[in-house]
């Protein structure tokens, strides 16, 4: 089953500094039907402004990924970590028992990224931070793991979540297909170009929520770029 949620469906936050577009209901004005899927609780597409950014706060008990599509994010936490994400880098927070962070516009362009939220499979636990570059080439016409909560993909950044974050990039009249557990379920974004996933068209920045399905399969109208995560 697919179920397409169009970019002009999702609930809108406006902060001025921040815009913010919610794949997942996070407010009583978002589409109720929106539910989490799985641990997949929050996938919010979030544009911060040129010398703008979220002030130091604070999480726990949630794994966080922040997938960078244009311009440079510069964290800070109350681990110590600092450093600075590129588009194309993948960041990973395990908040655990708790941890404070600062992210903001280190650029000179609109900051453009995903903020997927997972809930962990156990409470607690020791916070910590990780980030690592992914080479689109490297996802050229395949799914790439990017972040995972299980042991066999070595080299992804580890999360403590049952999921997977995944990443592709198609040329356009390319196909691919990416084989689920019928008993899984998964949301796929659409974060630049046109597709068709079994037969269902999706435009830029359109999302799906897919379940009960063993095969997807993608083809490509426009040169795309993809990511999903597959939910448990």
């Amino acid at each position: 089953m697919l179920v397409h949620r169009r970019w002009e469906s999702l609930g809108r936050a406006d902060l001025g500094w921040l815009t913010a577009k919610h794949h997942f209901a996070v407010s009583a004005d978002d589409d109720p039907s929106h539910r989490a899927l799985g641990p997949l609780i929050v996938w919010n597409d979030d544009e911060i402004a040129v010398g703008s950014g979220f002030p130091m706060h604070g999480h726990r008990d949630m794994e966080i990924i922040t997938y960078v599509r244009q311009g440079v994010v510069g964290h800070r936490d109350t681990l110590g970590s600092e450093g600075t994400i590129q588009a194309g880098d993948i960041q990973v927070m395990s908040a655990g028992a708790g941890i404070r962070h600062t992210e903001f516009n280190k650029g000179d362009v609109p900051l453009k990224l995903y903020q997927i939220w997972l809930v962990p499979r156990v409470s607690g636990g020791e916070p910590r931070w990780d980030t690592k570059s992914f080479p689109k080439g490297d996802r050229a016409g395949r799914f790439v793991v990017l972040a995972s909560g299980f042991d066999a993909d070595k080299e992804a950044l580890p999360i403590r979540a049952n999921a997977r974050l995944l990443g592709a990039s198609l040329r356009a009249g390319n196909r691919i297909e990416q084989e689920l557990s019928s008993a899984r379920q998964a949301y796929l974004v659409v974060a630049a170009g046109r597709i068709e996933v079994n037969g269902e068209p999706m435009g830029p920045l359109d999302g799906v929520a897919i379940t009960g399905v063993e095969t997807v399969r993608i083809n490509a109208l426009e040169d795309s770029e993809l990511v999903m995560v597959d939910a448990g």
